[in-house]
């Protein structure tokens, strides 16, 4: 649905686009701004109300109860779209709707009271686009994965990876489902638990066997989880750990972890659960059959731990509409550019100065390449990749105050979000802009007390130090040094600067480069000469 000119007549660089996921339980609308020049997108809004498509009558229509609160929140949702100038809405209805009798009338219904044009898709369509959500949002390594999405109705078991799906797969078991069917009238025992995931293991075998047949045997695999059960279960085991609050995308747990939830959850009755502070009412109305479902299928696919991703079929939407459309050409687009992307997309956001800052990137990696086995001994390029980011994004907290910027700068990015890091990843390059400047770090600094290794320690430590070198050699707008070369005699390091311009002595860069003597002393034991 198209709320203001085409696409392809507008000159903007920038435009925003909704999708709308109507599900069994919960309906949920998504703003992505999408960036033309780096053919991207970043999340500016969401919203959803528990609409419950999924109770149904006795024939199995969808009840005028459920319809009416489905005609409420889409219309709100359209006037949010036009009011903040949405150039087109993507919607889909998953299972509730699929399955119904009266789902075509239901459709039909959205569009003459909404204006809303709905797109029903089938359950591997609906797989595809959970695909395309999580690939979105997750760096995927040169493996496969299996991708698990539980909702209301439905739960999506994918085989994948950063190329491609290898297996789609739907099974017509979900949390609303399960609840509705088996749930409503008696208390859940041991008994009927066992009964329970003696069902959803039926349910879920033919999904099990397709991702079985297709796996490559010399390959890694892992598992990814998403949906609301997802993460939901993950700030109940975050609790049950004692564990402070952390963003989910990305967090990691194991079966262990989730059976512990689950058999506390077992022995409480409903009304107790509502009362944890971690669900809302209607999730706790449903972790139970949720976190059955997803026990199981860890179970039948032998794996000990999983990732949360917060991206699913609401951003899948999105990339399949900007597939269709041009924006980008395939799967791979999206894995190749996801770091690099987040990143411009937090430095433009907080109004870096993109030229300075790949003046600084461009002198930090002449350092980091000159000095290995001098301030670094890092074979790989994970390091590198850290310190690309922290140089994008060392200056981001002058968007806050210039005075102490570094501290502003380290609370900014471990707080946003960073697509592609994980959240010890975003921890160690928040960590590296905190350190580029001012005092080296302290036991009683949060942001040290954050790095959970060692290793991860001696990185922050390592790469700050170049970045500290690199912004001091930063004291104008213009660029002025050609090239860094760095010499190691005994216990002297010596760096030359080469000036662009042959006539120009540097004075500036190098004394201020002289103040970094002490660090480089500290860190290194190594005296810092200038020339």
């Amino acid at each position: 649905m198209i709320l203001k000119k085409d696409l392809r007549y507008s000159q903007e660089k920038e435009i925003l686009v909704a999708s709308i996921d109507i599900g069994t339980n919960s309906t949920h609308l998504l703003i992505a701004e999408i960036n033309l020049d780096l053919k991207s997108f970043s999340i500016k809004f969401t919203d959803k109300s528990t609409t419950r498509l999924g109770e149904k009558d006795e024939e199995g229509n969808l009840s005028e109860e459920s319809m009416q609160r489905a005609f409420v929140t889409l219309k709100r949702f359209k006037e949010y779209c036009k009011s903040n100038k949405v150039s087109q809405i993507v919607t889909a209805a998953t299972s509730a709707v699929r399955e119904a009798p009266n789902g075509q009338d239901f459709i039909r219904r959205v569009f003459d009271e909404t204006g809303i044009k709905i797109e029903l898709i089938s359950g591997a369509e609906e797989a595809r686009l959970i695909y395309l959500g999580v690939l979105s949002g997750m760096a995927f390594e040169d493996q496969s994965y299996v991708i698990i999405d539980i909702g209301g109705g439905s739960t999506e078991l994918i085989l994948a990876d950063k190329k491609d799906a290898i297996a789609l797969t739907s099974s017509r078991i979900g949390a609303v489902r399960l609840k509705n069917d088996f749930l409503n009238k008696e208390p859940l025992n041991l008994e009927r638990s066992k009964f329970l995931a003696t069902f959803i293991q039926g349910s879920l075998e033919p999904s099990v066997r397709k991702i079985k047949s297709r796996t490559r045997g010399d390959k890694p695999l892992s598992m990814i989880a998403t949906s609301g059960t997802a993460t939901s279960l993950g700030n109940l085991i975050l609790d049950d750990l004692g564990e402070s609050k952390q963003k989910m995308h990305g967090y990691k747990f194991n079966r262990g972890n989730l059976q512990n939830v689950l058999e506390k959850l077992i022995k409480m009755p409903v009304s107790e659960i509502k009362k944890l502070p971690s669900l809302s009412e209607r999730r706790a109305e449903i972790i139970i059959p949720g976190a059955l479902i997803l026990n199981a299928s860890m179970e039948m696919l032998d794996f000990s731990e999983l990732t949360i991703s917060e991206r699913s079929l609401r951003e899948g939407l999105v990339v399949d509409w900007m597939l269709r459309k041009g924006i980008i050409k395939n799967e791979l687009n999206i894995q190749s550019n996801i770091r690099k992307t987040t990143i411009v997309h937090q430095a433009s956001k907080f109004g870096v100065d993109k030229l300075r800052a790949e003046k600084v990137i461009n002198i930090a990696f002449q350092i980091y390449d000159q000095t290995k086995n001098i301030f670094h001994n890092n074979n790989d390029s994970k390091a590198k990749d850290l310190l690309w980011a922290a140089s994008n994004l060392y200056t981001c907290g002058k968007y806050v105050n210039i005075n102490s910027y570094h501290k502003h700068s380290w609370y900014l990015i471990k707080n946003c979000e960073l697509l592609g890091y994980s959240d010890v990843e975003t921890n160690i390059i928040a960590s590296i802009a905190r350190y580029h400047r001012k005092t080296l770090p302290k036991k009683r600094h949060e942001s040290w007390q954050n790095l959970i290794s060692k290793e991860d320690k001696a990185l922050v430590l390592e790469m700050s130090l170049i970045l500290r070198i690199a912004a001091a050699l930063d004291q104008r707008p213009e660029e002025v040094i050609s090239s860094v070369q760095i010499k190691l005699q005994k216990n002297i390091i010596t760096f030359e600067l080469i000036p662009i311009n042959k006539n120009h002595d540097l004075l500036l860069e190098k004394w201020n480069l002289g103040l970094c003597h002490y660090v480089i002393k500290e860190l290194s034991n190594l005296d810092l000469k200038v020339v």
